[in-house]
């Protein structure tokens, strides 16, 4: 929390002043001290120190010289200077007790502080903001002291040299894969524009993960990285896209970087031949106010990012807000996460993972251990967040702690820190999460989707649905040069999954997670679509029947809705309808089996509007077997229902 201290005692020194002193000398080294504080506040300290040696009770100057100490970030000199003024006189402007408080907590000295505090509070101040403050901190001293005594298992390791350099490391980003490492690194500049300011700027580095080990990281080149400083990168899950931000300090560098205020987060694809030329998000994402840190999660459609008012003092608190991207590409307008995330204080380093449940964040608005602690949320049944949950000591401590990343598997999280041991100044270091910690169980699907006839790469659309509820889970689509995908797969639901391209058959699969207990093993798959011909065939994996009945499931409803999706883009088409069995039972009763439910889907298809010159149905029982009948597994996969182009 940002502590104001003023203690109005800089008045003019034309106005007469009663002082608890009448040493002259005393007096006349203050009131220099009072001259020198805005330009000199080496020179008003030790004014101020000489002021006290002429008179040990003069408690004013102990309370300003405390002041020009903590704002030197001098706290546990401050401290002592406020004690002395409490041991002079305990009933000297009670608000010295919520400073000396404010400055012990961030110290860690938690029973001192809680002390000083409510001091304070029982002082009965009439400021309504420093009193809730004050209580915040109370309870920030009792959860710290507790903390510490059932600390949470942490033992973090340094990632290693192949990411660590003598220079600062921090903001880490990484693939659901778990094969492509992020991260900024500050470097000094020999060559830095002078009106950039300092000699250092931030670049971005990326390392890949080859035989289970990180290769030597390299710059992520110059369309990305430029002598402004990128900050705060944000992979997707499937590393197709970066998002950033750029804080122009002079307008665009030549570099079509023009901002809409202070900060502003910009977003590159990934290409063939490296990165794409970044662009502004630009309205209503950005704004004339800070924009940063942005995390895109895994349904390819919301953004998490930070925003703070600026102010006349610079940048404000932060809040955490959210856009949607729709199919078009347009952002929707940010809406703020509620006050069970967001507090009157600072939010920042926003972090939602992959299994779009789980959000990580940083905050000192929330009860921790007195400074920026990490906290994690889950989202509830009712797609609210619940309660943030501390994570514990010694993971949070009185220092600030913030940028956590945890893994698609989550058991393993990313943070940096400048501790003793590493490779010199911040270094990335990884720990094992908590059990407590943890977010649901993820997987990937991953692949590349291709022409079936001519092998050539496809970019085509991917979507999953969650059957239970048939709305669209995740959005996202193969890489135009190379095909390639990678979507995430959260555990304990069952997804139908569509990959469609505008001229070829759509293609559909289902992952049944929901009774799955090891999700640990990634499905690889490739996905082949075929150009729309006459007498090819699509098995539309997601139409479901109960055992020897031909009454279409509910969650049957998604694919459906797909194929009419389909047959309407594509008017000419004609289509049969086939029903499938394997070859256990009665041959006869399997044949007027199959014909009832390729019969149901015919029957929903043309009670949706398509029309019935379109199509036609027929039951083939088991004549047609794609495997032999002679597993569950194979005879499960006899059992389909299919379509054929009978004319286009």
């Amino acid at each position: 929390m940002v502590i104001c201290l003023c203690i109005g005692l800089a008045a003019s020194i034309a106005q007469p002043v009663i002082y608890s002193t009448q040493n002259s000398k005393a007096i006349k080294y203050f009131e220099e001290a009072q001259l020198n504080i805005a330009l000199k506040p080496d020179v008003a300290i030790e004014k101020l120190k000489k002021a006290i040696e002429k008179d040990n009770n003069f408690i004013e100057a102990h309370a300003f010289l405390g002041d020009l100490l903590a704002d030197d970030a001098q706290y546990a000199k401050a401290i002592d200077e406020y004690k002395e003024c409490f041991l002079i006189n305990p009933n000297f402007m009670p608000d010295y007790y919520f400073y000396a408080g404010s400055l012990e907590l961030k110290l860690g000295r938690y029973a001192d502080a809680k002390g000083h505090l409510q001091q304070y509070v029982s002082s009965k101040s009439s400021n309504h903001k420093k009193n809730d403050e004050a209580e915040l901190k109370i309870k920030c001293c009792d959860f710290a002291l507790n903390a510490m005594q059932h600390p949470v298992h942490f033992n973090p390791v340094n990632i290693g040299p192949e990411i660590n350099s003598q220079y600062d490391e921090y903001f880490p980003s990484i693939t659901a894969d778990d094969q492509t490492f992020l991260f900024t690194r500050r470097l000094p500049m020999t060559n830095r524009d002078p009106r950039m300011g300092n000699s250092f700027q931030e670049d971005f580095y990326y390392s890949n993960k080859e035989n289970g080990k990180w290769t030597q990281s390299r710059s992520i080149g110059t369309n990305i990285n430029t002598q402004a400083n990128e900050g705060a990168p944000c992979l997707s899950v499937d590393g197709q896209f970066l998002f950033f931000v750029v804080c122009p300090e002079i307008d665009g560098y030549g570099l079509d970087r023009r901002g809409y205020g202070s900060c502003d987060i910009f977003v590159a694809q990934k290409t063939a031949t490296g990165w794409s030329k970044p662009h502004n998000l630009g309205p209503p994402v950005n704004s004339k106010n800070w924009e940063s840190q942005p995390s895109f999660s895994s349904d390819g459609k919301t953004l998490y990012f930070v925003r703070a008012v600026l102010t006349g003092n610079g940048v404000g608190q932060g809040d955490i807000y959210t856009s949607e991207v729709d199919d078009k590409g347009k952002w929707s307008n940010p809406v703020k996460l509620s006050n069970k995330i967001n507090t009157p204080y600072n939010e920042e380093s926003v972090f939602i993972h992959p299994d779009n449940q789980t959000l990580y964040f940083a905050s000192n608005g929330h009860v921790g251990m007195g400074g920026t602690d990490i906290y994690m949320s889950k989202r509830q049944p009712d797609g609210e967040w619940g309660d943030p949950v501390n994570l514990g000591y010694p993971i949070n401590t009185f220092n600030n702690e913030n940028s956590l990343l945890v893994d698609s598997k989550g058991k393993l999280a990313y943070f940096a820190s400048n501790r003793a041991g590493g490779y010199g100044g911040q270094d990335i270091y990884t720990f094992e999460v908590d059990s407590q910690f943890r977010p649901e169980n993820v997987t990937y699907f991953k692949g590349k989707v291709y022409d079936s006839r001519t092998k050539k790469p496809l970019e085509a659309s991917i979507e999953l649905i969650d059957l239970a509820t048939s709305k669209t889970a995740i959005t996202s689509s193969s890489n135009p040069m190379n095909g390639e995908f990678l979507v995430c797969l959260p555990a304990n639901k069952n997804y139908a999954l569509n990959v469609s391209r505008t001229g070829y058959l759509f293609y559909s699969e289902n992952f049944a997670l929901k009774e799955v207990k090891d999700i640990s093993k990634p499905f690889l798959m490739d996905v082949p679509l075929q150009p729309i011909d006459t007498g090819l065939t699509v098995k539309l994996n997601n139409i479901f029947f109960e055992t020897n009945k031909y009454d279409l499931k509910e969650e049957s409803k998604t694919e459906l809705q797909k194929l009419i999706t389909f047959l309407t883009t594509n008017p000419t088409l004609k289509i049969e309808l086939g029903g499938h069995t394997d070859n256990v039972g009665d041959k006869k009763a399997n044949n007027v089996l199959s014909q009832n439910r390729a019969k149901s889907v015919y029957d929903y298809l043309i009670g949706n509007g398509i029309s019935q010159e379109r199509l036609s149905f027929r039951g083939y029982g088991d004549s047609k077997p794609v495997k032999p009948n002679d597993t569950p597994e194979n005879r499960q996969m006899n059992r389909r229902t299919e379509f054929k182009v009978t004319s286009k």
